[in-house]
């Protein structure tokens, strides 16, 4: 059965400026949590290395496919799923939206075409 998000949930973690991530080591016991930025895209939430894949939390995520998060109070394990390149723009856009108010050099390195590889989707588990 798939789980999903419940509004509660989406607004919730969609609406606090940051997201604490954390990738499920091979025993089963979480790494220490990194703080991120997500944003809300309809019924989904999305996070993205700004670094590239060489990042350390984004490469032992996406080793570990699996993990656990923290925001606006919500704590959820969830999987990490390789976002639709299709959506990079609709995702850019989304960054943009919440995090403009920090300026542009500290949004850019969210942004932009490279950018589609290194995004995850959060899916509850």
């Amino acid at each position: 059965m798939t789980m999903s998000w419940t509004g509660d949930e989406l607004t919730k973690i969609g609406d606090a400026d940051e997201l604490e991530v954390s990738s499920v080591r091979p025993d089963g016991s979480l790494r220490p949590y990194v703080t991120i930025w997500v944003v809300r895209l309809g019924d989904d939430l999305y996070i993205r290395s700004a670094y590239g894949p060489e990042n350390g939390w984004y490469r032992r995520a996406h080793a570990a496919g699996a993990g656990r998060v923290r925001a606006g109070g919500v704590t959820h394990d969830v999987t990490f799923e390789d976002g639709d390149p299709a959506l990079r723009e609709r995702i850019d856009d989304a960054y943009h939206a919440k995090y403009d108010k920090y300026g542009p050099t500290v949004v850019g390195p969210m942004v932009g075409e490279e950018l589609a590889a290194v995004t995850f989707r959060l899916s509850p588990r």
